[in-house]
């Protein structure tokens, strides 16, 4: 039986809600900065959402919604062109606005770090998108709190493909039995699942009626001791949130099952 070394977060949805008001506004005024008449408003959005990585939902969006658009010679340069634009954007929203956190994230990020349990992050997000919400988000100094960031495209394959937390493992040196991984959506369960790591789904609005069968823990969040989670699938005993001895407790459930 594996004892917990690590926590494994995803970013967006799972730290805190910015694919609504922050990837999405981003790409908006990405699409404005050359002219585009694309709006992708929330619905359409939570449809777009089912591919993972930002150039590879433009190209999903341009082949399947075939908007209207100017004769380009080489797409995915276009393409390249537009998610840098985007990350740029996304960046300067985060400086100037303070996105919160989800219920419980930086209480159970603050006190892995007191009890010396190591912290990454695997997500399909860039790099960039990465320090802007922990530095803006988190705390200034937050990138150093994380051993790993496994982000973008540092791996062939993104989510739901488990290449990302495979990376984040062999560079921390780990067994899937050792951590506990934390995801928001129906691609980021799939990649876990697929690393073999007991996961903890906390769902949003976007995901809150995606496929997690056999996730070992489904909540609405990760709650806090004046607002307790609700749990969706799973048990969690007397637990009212999340903490560090429910994760190693998880580990050890597995372990027997």
């Amino acid at each position: 039986m594996g004892q917990l070394e690590a926590l494994i977060f995803d970013v967006d949805g799972t730290l805190a809600n910015t694919e609504k008001d922050a990837h999405r506004v981003a790409f908006n005024r990405a699409f404005a900065d050359v002219g585009l008449s694309w709006d992708w408003s929330v619905d359409l959005y939570g449809q777009l959402l089912k591919v993972t990585g930002g150039k590879e939902r433009i190209r999903f969006y341009i082949e399947s919604w075939q908007p209207q658009m100017p004769t380009v010679s080489d797409l995915t340069a276009f393409i390249k062109d537009l998610h840098a634009r985007k990350t740029q954007h996304y960046c300067d929203l985060l400086a100037n606005e303070v996105l919160p956190l989800r219920p419980g994230v930086r209480r159970l990020i603050q006190e892995a770090r007191d009890q010396n349990i190591r912290l990454a992050i695997a997500t399909t997000t860039t790099p960039a998108n990465v320090t802007a919400l922990l530095t803006h988000s988190l705390a200034p100094d937050a990138m150093d709190w994380f051993e790993v960031i496994a982000a973008g495209d540092m791996v062939p394959q993104k989510k739901p493909a488990p290449d990302i937390f495979f990376y984040a493992l062999e560079k921390m040196n780990l067994r899937a039995d050792q951590c506990v991984a934390f995801e928001d959506s129906g691609n980021g369960w799939l990649s876990s699942r697929g690393a073999g790591l007991t996961t903890v789904v906390t769902v949003n609005n976007y995901t809150a009626n995606q496929d997690f069968t056999g996730a070992d823990l489904v909540l609405s969040d990760l709650g806090e001791p004046d607002q307790p989670f609700t749990v969706l699938a799973g048990e969690v005993g007397t637990w009212p949130y999340f903490d560090v001895t429910l994760a190693a407790e998880l580990l050890k459930r597995k372990s027997k099952s």
